[in-house]
Protein backbone atom coordinates (compact mmCIF):
# COMPACT_ATOMS: atom_id res chain seq x y z
CA UNK A 1 0.00 0.00 0.00
CA UNK A 2 1.45 3.42 -0.70
CA UNK A 3 0.42 7.04 -1.67
CA UNK A 4 2.09 8.63 -5.64
CA UNK A 5 2.05 12.34 -5.82
CA UNK A 6 0.78 13.08 -9.23
CA UNK A 7 2.49 16.80 -9.77
CA UNK A 8 0.14 19.23 -12.46
CA UNK A 9 2.40 21.70 -14.58
CA UNK A 10 -0.98 23.98 -14.53
CA UNK A 11 -1.01 27.05 -12.70
CA UNK A 12 -2.82 25.72 -9.35
CA UNK A 13 -5.14 27.49 -7.94
CA UNK A 14 -4.79 31.88 -9.25
CA UNK A 15 -5.57 35.00 -8.19
CA UNK A 16 -9.26 36.81 -9.60
CA UNK A 17 -7.18 38.71 -12.18
CA UNK A 18 -5.34 35.92 -12.98
CA UNK A 19 -8.62 34.16 -13.87
CA UNK A 20 -9.75 36.52 -15.73
CA UNK A 21 -6.89 36.93 -17.83
CA UNK A 22 -7.01 33.23 -18.50
CA UNK A 23 -10.45 31.84 -18.69
CA UNK A 24 -9.55 29.19 -21.02
CA UNK A 25 -9.15 27.26 -17.97
CA UNK A 26 -5.64 27.27 -18.54
CA UNK A 27 -5.16 26.52 -14.50
CA UNK A 28 -5.71 24.05 -12.57
CA UNK A 29 -8.39 24.84 -9.28
CA UNK A 30 -9.05 21.67 -8.05
CA UNK A 31 -5.56 20.42 -7.16
CA UNK A 32 -3.70 20.89 -3.95
CA UNK A 33 -0.40 21.27 -2.28
CA UNK A 34 0.77 17.58 -0.97
CA UNK A 35 4.07 17.41 0.92
CA UNK A 36 6.08 13.84 1.71
CA UNK A 37 8.96 13.94 4.36
CA UNK A 38 11.62 11.52 4.31
CA UNK A 39 14.04 10.60 7.23
CA UNK A 40 16.55 8.51 8.56
CA UNK A 41 19.62 7.95 10.02
CA UNK A 42 23.04 7.61 8.08
CA UNK A 43 25.63 4.68 8.97
CA UNK A 44 27.63 7.28 10.81
CA UNK A 45 24.87 8.07 13.25
CA UNK A 46 23.75 12.06 11.54
CA UNK A 47 20.16 12.29 11.24
CA UNK A 48 19.07 12.92 7.18
CA UNK A 49 15.34 14.30 5.92
CA UNK A 50 14.06 14.78 2.36
CA UNK A 51 10.89 16.97 1.95
CA UNK A 52 9.30 16.42 -1.28
CA UNK A 53 6.50 18.67 -2.38
CA UNK A 54 4.05 19.21 -5.29
CA UNK A 55 0.61 20.59 -6.34
CA UNK A 56 -2.02 18.19 -8.09
CA UNK A 57 -2.87 14.90 -6.65
CA UNK A 58 -2.17 11.83 -5.07
CA UNK A 59 -3.41 8.18 -6.04
CA UNK A 60 -3.73 5.66 -3.30
CA UNK A 61 -2.75 1.87 -4.68
CA UNK A 62 -3.50 -1.19 -3.33
CA UNK A 63 -0.61 -3.71 -5.16
CA UNK A 64 -0.71 -7.07 -5.28
CA UNK A 65 3.12 -8.25 -4.05
CA UNK A 66 3.62 -11.28 -6.11
CA UNK A 67 2.43 -10.11 -9.68
CA UNK A 68 3.21 -6.56 -9.40
CA UNK A 69 -0.58 -5.64 -10.55
CA UNK A 70 -3.10 -3.29 -8.48
CA UNK A 71 -5.93 -4.67 -6.99
CA UNK A 72 -7.44 -1.60 -6.12
CA UNK A 73 -6.93 2.57 -5.84
CA UNK A 74 -8.46 5.96 -5.71
CA UNK A 75 -7.12 9.37 -6.74
CA UNK A 76 -7.65 12.46 -4.23
CA UNK A 77 -6.19 16.35 -4.23
CA UNK A 78 -2.75 16.42 -3.16
CA UNK A 79 -3.23 17.18 0.68
CA UNK A 80 -5.24 13.99 1.53
CA UNK A 81 -4.86 12.01 4.32
CA UNK A 82 -3.06 8.43 3.40
CA UNK A 83 -4.55 7.02 6.59
CA UNK A 84 -8.38 8.10 5.89
CA UNK A 85 -7.26 6.58 2.15
CA UNK A 86 -6.07 3.40 3.64
CA UNK A 87 -9.54 2.49 5.16
CA UNK A 88 -11.28 3.22 2.15
CA UNK A 89 -9.92 0.95 0.15
CA UNK A 90 -10.01 -1.68 2.77
CA UNK A 91 -13.35 -1.25 2.57
CA UNK A 92 -14.20 -1.10 -1.12
CA UNK A 93 -12.09 -4.33 -1.39
CA UNK A 94 -14.11 -6.13 1.52
CA UNK A 95 -17.65 -5.21 -0.53
CA UNK A 96 -16.18 -5.88 -4.15
CA UNK A 97 -13.01 -8.38 -3.70
CA UNK A 98 -13.67 -10.25 -0.85
CA UNK A 99 -11.96 -13.29 -2.00
CA UNK A 100 -8.92 -11.14 -2.68
CA UNK A 101 -9.47 -9.89 1.16
CA UNK A 102 -9.67 -13.67 2.14
CA UNK A 103 -6.05 -14.59 0.49
CA UNK A 104 -4.07 -12.12 2.18
CA UNK A 105 -1.46 -12.90 4.32
CA UNK A 106 -0.05 -9.40 4.82
CA UNK A 107 -0.15 -5.80 4.08
CA UNK A 108 2.57 -3.94 3.83
CA UNK A 109 3.48 -0.04 4.08
CA UNK A 110 5.54 2.78 5.13
CA UNK A 111 4.84 4.67 8.13
CA UNK A 112 2.90 7.14 6.72
CA UNK A 113 0.28 4.41 7.08
CA UNK A 114 0.98 3.93 11.17
CA UNK A 115 -2.46 4.09 12.88
CA UNK A 116 -3.54 2.01 15.66
CA UNK A 117 -7.12 1.17 14.42
CA UNK A 118 -5.76 0.52 10.61
CA UNK A 119 -3.38 -1.96 12.45
CA UNK A 120 -6.23 -3.83 14.59
CA UNK A 121 -8.28 -3.70 11.37
CA UNK A 122 -6.20 -5.45 9.27
CA UNK A 123 -5.65 -8.22 11.87
CA UNK A 124 -8.72 -8.64 13.10
CA UNK A 125 -10.77 -8.46 10.42
CA UNK A 126 -8.71 -9.58 7.39
CA UNK A 127 -6.45 -11.82 9.71
CA UNK A 128 -3.42 -10.17 7.63
CA UNK A 129 -0.25 -9.19 9.28
CA UNK A 130 0.30 -5.59 9.81
CA UNK A 131 3.75 -4.93 8.15
CA UNK A 132 3.63 -1.28 8.61
CA UNK A 133 6.68 0.49 9.68
CA UNK A 134 6.37 3.27 12.79
CA UNK A 135 7.28 6.79 13.53
CA UNK A 136 8.18 7.79 17.34
CA UNK A 137 5.78 9.66 18.78
CA UNK A 138 6.89 9.45 22.06
CA UNK A 139 6.83 12.99 23.39
CA UNK A 140 8.28 12.53 26.90
CA UNK A 141 11.75 11.53 25.75
CA UNK A 142 11.63 8.56 27.12
CA UNK A 143 13.99 5.91 25.42
CA UNK A 144 11.93 2.80 27.35
CA UNK A 145 8.68 1.94 28.99
CA UNK A 146 8.43 -0.16 31.05
CA UNK A 147 5.86 -3.37 30.20
CA UNK A 148 2.45 -3.69 32.56
CA UNK A 149 2.99 -5.65 35.85
CA UNK A 150 6.78 -6.31 35.04
CA UNK A 151 9.40 -4.43 37.38
CA UNK A 152 12.26 -5.15 35.05
CA UNK A 153 11.11 -5.63 31.86
CA UNK A 154 11.10 -2.63 29.26
CA UNK A 155 10.54 -2.05 25.52
CA UNK A 156 10.96 0.85 23.17
CA UNK A 157 8.81 2.60 20.18
CA UNK A 158 9.70 -0.02 18.03
CA UNK A 159 8.73 -2.97 19.90
CA UNK A 160 12.34 -4.24 21.15
CA UNK A 161 11.63 -6.50 24.67
CA UNK A 162 14.78 -6.08 26.66
CA UNK A 163 15.11 -7.00 30.74
CA UNK A 164 17.29 -5.72 33.18
CA UNK A 165 19.80 -7.18 35.40
CA UNK A 166 18.08 -6.22 39.00
CA UNK A 167 21.95 -7.04 39.97
CA UNK A 168 24.07 -5.38 37.87
CA UNK A 169 21.48 -3.19 36.11
CA UNK A 170 22.51 -4.64 32.71
CA UNK A 171 20.03 -4.62 29.85
CA UNK A 172 19.83 -7.27 27.80
CA UNK A 173 17.74 -7.30 24.26
CA UNK A 174 15.03 -10.64 25.35
CA UNK A 175 14.58 -13.60 22.35
CA UNK A 176 11.41 -13.51 20.79
CA UNK A 177 9.66 -16.85 21.17
CA UNK A 178 6.48 -16.18 19.10
CA UNK A 179 3.29 -15.34 18.69
CA UNK A 180 0.20 -16.88 20.79
CA UNK A 181 -2.77 -16.62 18.79
CA UNK A 182 -5.33 -17.83 21.57
CA UNK A 183 -4.05 -15.81 23.96
CA UNK A 184 -3.18 -12.84 21.65
CA UNK A 185 0.07 -12.46 22.99
CA UNK A 186 3.47 -12.40 22.43
CA UNK A 187 6.46 -14.38 24.22
CA UNK A 188 9.92 -13.18 25.08
CA UNK A 189 12.49 -15.70 26.44
CA UNK A 190 15.21 -15.25 28.82
CA UNK A 191 18.41 -13.99 27.39
CA UNK A 192 20.28 -15.58 29.81
CA UNK A 193 19.05 -18.67 29.58
CA UNK A 194 18.47 -18.54 25.72
CA UNK A 195 21.60 -17.56 24.37
CA UNK A 196 24.00 -18.62 27.34
CA UNK A 197 24.49 -15.52 28.95
CA UNK A 198 26.02 -14.75 32.64
CA UNK A 199 23.59 -13.10 34.97
CA UNK A 200 24.28 -11.76 38.37
CA UNK A 201 20.58 -11.88 38.91
CA UNK A 202 18.62 -15.00 37.70
CA UNK A 203 18.35 -16.46 40.71
CA UNK A 204 15.61 -13.65 41.95
CA UNK A 205 14.59 -12.63 38.40
CA UNK A 206 10.70 -12.33 38.33
CA UNK A 207 10.77 -13.08 34.40
CA UNK A 208 11.62 -16.87 34.84
CA UNK A 209 12.41 -18.51 31.53
CA UNK A 210 10.06 -16.31 29.35
CA UNK A 211 7.62 -13.30 29.55
CA UNK A 212 4.47 -13.08 27.87
CA UNK A 213 3.14 -9.36 26.57
CA UNK A 214 -0.28 -8.30 25.21
CA UNK A 215 -0.93 -7.14 22.23
CA UNK A 216 -3.40 -4.58 24.02
CA UNK A 217 -0.07 -3.02 26.04
CA UNK A 218 0.33 -1.08 22.77
CA UNK A 219 -1.21 -1.65 19.79
CA UNK A 220 0.80 0.18 17.25
CA UNK A 221 4.07 -1.26 19.16
CA UNK A 222 3.42 -4.90 19.73
CA UNK A 223 1.92 -6.72 16.58
CA UNK A 224 1.56 -10.21 16.00
CA UNK A 225 5.14 -10.28 13.93
CA UNK A 226 7.61 -8.43 15.75
CA UNK A 227 9.32 -5.77 13.50
CA UNK A 228 12.90 -6.81 15.23
CA UNK A 229 12.60 -10.36 13.45
CA UNK A 230 13.74 -11.22 9.76
CA UNK A 231 10.33 -12.46 8.32
CA UNK A 232 9.14 -8.80 9.32
CA UNK A 233 12.06 -7.60 7.06
CA UNK A 234 11.48 -9.80 4.16
CA UNK A 235 7.51 -8.52 4.39
CA UNK A 236 8.42 -5.11 4.49
CA UNK A 237 10.68 -5.96 1.04
CA UNK A 238 7.46 -6.86 -0.70
CA UNK A 239 6.68 -2.83 -0.29
CA UNK A 240 8.48 -2.17 -3.39
CA UNK A 241 6.10 -3.92 -5.35
CA UNK A 242 4.15 -0.66 -5.42
CA UNK A 243 7.25 1.08 -6.69
CA UNK A 244 7.53 -0.89 -9.68
CA UNK A 245 3.87 -0.02 -10.64
CA UNK A 246 4.23 3.71 -10.35
CA UNK A 247 7.05 3.23 -12.47
CA UNK A 248 4.83 2.36 -14.89
CA UNK A 249 2.30 4.71 -14.62
CA UNK A 250 5.25 6.86 -15.41
CA UNK A 251 7.34 5.69 -17.72
CA UNK A 252 4.92 3.75 -19.98
CA UNK A 253 1.67 5.67 -19.12
CA UNK A 254 2.79 9.28 -19.36
CA UNK A 255 2.07 10.61 -15.92
CA UNK A 256 5.34 11.84 -15.58
CA UNK A 257 4.66 14.55 -17.76
CA UNK A 258 1.34 15.26 -18.68
CA UNK A 259 -1.20 17.57 -19.15
CA UNK A 260 -4.17 16.93 -16.74
CA UNK A 261 -6.45 19.03 -15.13
CA UNK A 262 -9.07 18.29 -12.81
CA UNK A 263 -9.96 16.09 -9.90
CA UNK A 264 -12.44 13.70 -12.30
CA UNK A 265 -9.91 13.82 -15.73
CA UNK A 266 -6.98 12.48 -13.33
CA UNK A 267 -9.38 9.84 -11.99
CA UNK A 268 -10.67 9.06 -15.51
CA UNK A 269 -6.81 8.68 -16.32
CA UNK A 270 -5.64 6.57 -13.73
CA UNK A 271 -8.61 4.31 -14.49
CA UNK A 272 -8.02 3.51 -17.84
CA UNK A 273 -4.11 3.42 -17.49
CA UNK A 274 -4.79 0.52 -14.91
CA UNK A 275 -7.63 -1.26 -16.07
CA UNK A 276 -4.88 -1.11 -19.37
CA UNK A 277 -2.51 -2.57 -16.82
CA UNK A 278 -4.58 -5.33 -16.00
CA UNK A 279 -5.98 -6.15 -18.87
CA UNK A 280 -2.25 -6.63 -20.38
CA UNK A 281 -2.29 -9.17 -17.69
CA UNK A 282 -5.07 -11.42 -18.79
CA UNK A 283 -4.17 -11.32 -22.22
CA UNK A 284 -0.56 -12.49 -21.51
CA UNK A 285 -1.89 -15.62 -19.66
CA UNK A 286 -4.41 -16.13 -21.93
CA UNK A 287 -1.82 -16.19 -24.57
CA UNK A 288 0.91 -18.58 -22.09
CA UNK A 289 3.01 -15.95 -21.47
CA UNK A 290 2.35 -15.57 -18.02
CA UNK A 291 6.52 -13.76 -17.34
CA UNK A 292 5.54 -10.87 -19.45
CA UNK A 293 2.05 -10.14 -17.80
CA UNK A 294 3.60 -6.58 -16.98
CA UNK A 295 5.40 -5.78 -20.23
CA UNK A 296 3.63 -3.80 -22.53
CA UNK A 297 6.23 -3.82 -25.64
CA UNK A 298 7.36 -7.69 -25.62
CA UNK A 299 6.06 -9.07 -28.94
CA UNK A 300 3.14 -11.21 -28.15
Amino acid sequence: MDGKALASYARGKAEKAAEVEHPDGRRDTEGEWGVHQYSGVHQDGTPWQTVKKWFGYTIHLLVDSRYELPVSFSVTRANASEVVEAHRLIEGLEEQHPEVQQRCQEVAADRAYDDTKLIRRLWEDWQALPIIDIRNCWQDGESTKLVSGLDNVVYDYRGTVSCVCLNSGKQRQMAYGGFERDRMTVKYRCPAQHYGYQCEGLDRCPVGKAVRISLDEDRRVFTPLPRGSLKWQRCYDKRTSVERVNSRLDVSFGFEKHTIRGLRKMYSRCCLALVVMLAMAVGRIKAQQPQAMRSLVKAA
